[in-house]
């Protein structure tokens, strides 16, 4: 039995699984419950418009027997584009991480970042890869900087308006 990670950008049959891998992260990671309705609408709005996201999922593929492959959804990230005046280009911005708790520690972000790294490389215009990530998840930092990636120096504010 040989196991393999394969990434494949996600499709609207994927939007309910996406919704609730994002509802999970946002309580893991800032104990926040987000409503299942708005995000499902989020996920399905940006699967429906590449200008607003892109979805990409992280399948473990076990081949048995040298015949059957069965596929398992392991983890994905969402890519956005900000557009970069001094660069004349568009960051990636990688957001939506998510990594079901059996699957972590297990190079399944790994492979989708170095997925969308390569897609970034070959894509005319984009200066490179973002993400946020909070002030004490240290694993997660320490994960980012193995992959190449640094402290940029920002602050990241925000001001949210309510529905």
């Amino acid at each position: 039995m040989d196991a393999t990670l394969r990434i494949r950008e996600a499709s609207a049959h994927d939007a309910e699984r996406l919704a609730q891998w994002a509802i999970a992260m946002a309580w893991e990671t800032e104990h926040k419950r987000l409503d299942e309705a708005v995000v499902l609408a989020g996920v399905e709005a940006g699967l429906a418009d590449p200008a607003k996201s892109r979805y990409f999922i992280a399948m473990r593929e076990v081949t048995v027997a040298g015949r059957e492959t069965i596929g398992e959804a392991v983890g994905t990230l969402m890519l956005t584009r900000e557009w970069s005046d001094w660069r004349c280009g568009d960051w990636w911005w990688i957001q939506s991480v998510y990594v079901p708790e059996s699957h972590r520690r297990q190079g399944v972000f790994a492979a989708l970042y170095r997925h969308v790294e390569q897609l970034a490389r070959a894509t005319d215009g984009v200066v490179g890869l973002r993400l946020y990530v909070e002030h004490g998840n240290e694993t997660a930092q320490r994960t980012y900087a193995a992959l190449g990636m640094r402290d940029a120096g920002y602050r990241l504010l925000e001001q949210e308006f309510g529905h």
